[in-house]
């Protein structure tokens, strides 16, 4: 299930099956991808999950129907990545496999003590969505970009940070108390101001 909360500037996205540790259904993910679309005019999205996992990636036995390699995931991403306000990953807990495009499109990533970050693609026998690696590398670095992915090492919080694969570890009860705070200004301004300087932030020099 995914709770979506939108006033039309502010949007809200919860993953909501943390008896399942938010393993993602196609329907879930889905849900995900209309939610990120069409909160397009909002200054801000926050992404989230109920419980001590963000999200697993994949349901088991969605994986095993073919969503481990859905388009489904790339498009979850690119949404976020094309979006021209702020994004923001609050990450309640460890995150893993498909989950992982999400958080990497987000424009920051929050955490709390004890999250895991991991990509076990090389162990499962799949391969990570197109766009996730170059994202991972501009964050980590080739050679971590290579530990997480073919290596399968698991990030804990403290070198998730040090490593800029997180911005930011932020005590549990004050999670989306923080993320929303990050969000204040940007929600406060006009949209054409938070999408000129987003677009300054992205342009490279030459």
């Amino acid at each position: 299930m995914i709770d979506s909360q939108n006033d039309g500037t502010l949007c809200v996205l919860t993953i909501n099956r943390p008896d399942k540790a938010n393993s993602l259904t196609a329907e879930m993910l889905e849900a995900l991808c209309v939610g990120v679309e069409e909160a397009r005019t909002a200054r801000a999205i926050l992404l989230t999950g109920v419980g001590k996992v963000f999200s697993a990636g994949a349901d088991l036995e969605a994986a095993k129907a073919g969503l481990a390699t859905s388009p489904l995931w790339e498009r979850l991403s690119g949404a976020i990545a094309r979006h021209p306000g702020l994004t923001v990953a609050a990450l309640n807990g460890t995150v893993a496999g498909g989950a992982m495009g999400m958080v990497l499109a987000s424009d920051l990533r929050i955490a709390v003590p004890g999250t895991k970050v991991f990509y076990p693609v090389m162990k499962l026998g799949f391969l990570p969505q197109p766009s996730d690696p170059a994202r991972l590398s501009a964050l980590v670095g080739p050679s971590r970009a290579k530990m997480i992915l073919m290596a399968g090492k698991k990030i804990p919080t403290d070198d998730a940070l040090a490593w800029g694969l997180i911005d930011e570890i932020t005590p549990t009860d004050m999670l989306m108390e923080r993320a929303t705070e990050l969000a204040q200004d940007v929600c406060a301004a006009s949209g054409d101001h938070a999408r000129a300087i987003k677009s300054l932030i992205a342009h490279r020099l030459m």
